[in-house]
């Protein structure tokens, strides 16, 4: 799914109108001719989607990923990814504790492009680190980041996040794919080098390090940059599953899948 096969941005189209217009062979903008007839798709509808074509499609030249960000319903911005894949840059934190206020964040994991880097309390994580790789990037992508990573970052190193932001925790569960991480990475088969560590686990390797075990550190670090990486895994499993859903027959009698 491609931001070019969309028609949902549209005042007046919902997913059951943008569903008509692709089994009309309307499968993306190219296709669109205001002067053809889709049942359900009066003249004013029809305005509208040309106008936002006209828009979008400077846009997407451009790179503005926040302006389809803003334009795309919260539950249909997985259709980003696609387009920003090679500028994604997934990311995770490990702290010592869940509150944002009085824990540290201890290290932070990025991955993009298929380099992975890993930023560490006391040596070279710092405010400015961190916004500089999370700002770079045209999209941000987590797991139950929104909630957790995003907001810790902000208050614990006081910088403002703002790029767009895909939080895979809200696809995976349109999916019916519930649970941590971990568990939904077992339930489709992504596979991890070594045994899961948890939270608590964490907070001891971070602990025995600050006592002078180097080794605890590079285990924390492996772990943590093993999320980060497998970020991008599970949002091509995702996204390339809610293609599917979403387009349904739809892809397989027009050629439009990707």
């Amino acid at each position: 799914m491609r931001i070019e096969n969309s028609f949902i941005p549209v005042r007046g189209v919902g997913e059951r109108t943008e569903r008509r217009l692709w089994e009309h062979g309307i499968t993306q903008w190219d296709d669109f001719d205001r002067s053809v007839d889709v049942p359900g798709v009066g003249s004013t509808t029809a305005e509208r989607i040309d106008a936002f074509i006209d828009r979008a499609r400077d846009r997407l030249r451009a790179g503005d990923a926040a302006f389809f960000d803003d334009a795309f319903p919260s539950d249909q911005r997985w259709r980003l990814y696609e387009d920003f894949r090679a500028e994604t840059c997934f990311f995770d934190i490990e702290t010592t504790g869940l509150d944002e206020h009085a824990d540290r964040v201890t290290t932070v994991s990025f991955h993009r492009d298929g380099e992975t880097s890993t930023l560490v309390a006391g040596e070279d994580l710092t405010a400015e680190a961190v916004r500089n790789r999370l700002t770079d990037a045209a999209v941000i992508a987590s797991f139950n980041g929104a909630r957790f990573d995003v907001p810790f970052l902000e208050t614990a190193l006081g910088i403002e996040i703002d790029t767009p932001h895909l939080d895979l925790l809200y696809p995976c569960r349109r999916l019916g794919l519930s649970g941590g991480l971990k568990a939904i990475e077992s339930e489709i088969d992504i596979e991890r080098d070594r045994p899961d560590i948890s939270g608590r686990d964490a907070v001891r390797l971070w602990r025995e390090y600050e006592r002078g075990d180097e080794d605890a550190l590079e285990t924390l670090v492996s772990y943590n940059r093993e999320d980060a990486r497998n970020l991008e895994t599970l949002a091509d499993v995702v996204c390339d599953s809610l293609h599917r859903d979403v387009f349904g027959d739809v892809a397989g009698s027009t050629g439009a899948d990707r």
